[in-house]
């Protein structure tokens, strides 16, 4: 059955990975989906193609090593799992298995940034500079879920590996109207439009930068959004646009360390393009284990909720060439 849903409900994530893969493994028939005991939502794809489902158990590197075996065999193997432990634990198969001959793996998995309530072991906050760093790597942060498949159908004729991430995956926003926008790996999104400053985002801050973007029309202010969904390779024609259209004003908000992430991809084409802003601000995890926590409490706490967001956005607006 299709997936049904209105705009601004919530929706599973997850439930659209299950139903995505499953859809696409009558069309391919060298799809594989490997996991590494986190298989609740692929019991569908599990099911309807048992030869070509494996889980290894709480086995990262194992599962990383296996995708890329049978990726060499000519499949298009799926790894779907936690993403603290399959971007770290993982990291030397992702890197060396996977990347060094440029297979197409696809990465999926749940948990990135300060989501979940499962402490500091269980965030993946680093994984963004990691995966960014992966020679051949493409690496991409969703928020809204039905995009998640899009993403990976897209990715079935990629020829080498792709990162994607998500929060939790289990009630998500959905953001877009169907149709609404362009969705390509690659480019960003324009989320709304403004022209007074550019908040940049992506995964699950888009929906807390749309929010701030709504207070700060009350006071007739006309902030735009990018979701900037691909960090790698980055949309720097994009980023150039807004720099002219909203007079050299940007705010970077994510769920990720402030650094490393997309406010560092975009800070190096600044830098690369000899782009002059007025503003920059970066808004994101402190160098600091954030600990326990849901997730509003954990932003707010560490520097980059909803309030922080409205401020650095009136600040960008105020600040002088």
């Amino acid at each position: 059955m299709p997936v049904t849903f209105t705009f601004g409900e919530m929706l599973s994530a997850r439930s659209v990975i299950g139903t995505t893969l499953a859809e696409l493994g009558e069309e391919h028939e060298n799809l594989w989906v490997l996991t590494p005991d986190i298989g609740a939502t692929l019991v569908e794809f599990r099911d309807r193609f048992p030869d070509r489902f494996l889980d290894v158990g709480l086995a990262e590197q194992v599962c990383v090593g296996i995708a890329a075996g049978l990726a060499y065999d000519g499949n298009i193997p799926v790894v779907s799992g936690m993403l603290p432990f399959l971007s770290m634990r993982a990291l030397e198969q992702v890197r060396t298995d996977v990347c060094y001959p440029n297979l197409p793996v696809k990465i999926i998995g749940t948990h990135g940034g300060l989501v979940g309530n499962g402490g500091s072991t269980h965030y993946a906050v680093e994984d963004l500079a990691l995966m960014c760093a992966l020679t051949n790597m493409t690496v991409t942060s969703i928020g809204d879920p039905l995009m998640v498949g899009e993403i990976i159908r897209q990715s079935m004729t990629m020829p080498g590996p792709i990162y994607i991430r998500l929060a939790v995956g289990k009630k998500d926003k959905v953001l877009y109207e169907p149709g609404e926008h362009d969705v390509r790996i690659g480019k960003g999104i324009v989320a709304r439009a403004g022209e007074d400053m550019t908040i940049f985002t992506h995964g699950t801050t888009v929906a807390q930068a749309l929010d701030a973007a709504d207070v700060l029309a009350e006071d007739g202010r006309a902030v735009r959004v990018v979701d900037m969904f691909t960090l790698k390779p980055i949309d720097d024609d994009l980023i150039v646009r807004c720099a002219e259209e909203t007079d050299g004003r940007f705010v970077v908000l994510e769920d990720h360390l402030a650094y490393g992430g997309l406010a560092t991809r975009i800070a190096d084409v600044v830098a690369d393009r000899g782009i002059r802003l007025k503003a920059f601000e970066r808004l994101g995890i402190p160098q600091v284990y954030a600990g326990f926590g849901e997730d509003e409490q954990l932003r707010d706490k560490h520097g980059y909720g909803l309030e922080a967001t409205i401020a650095a956005a009136r600040r960008a607006i105020a600040a002088r060439a």
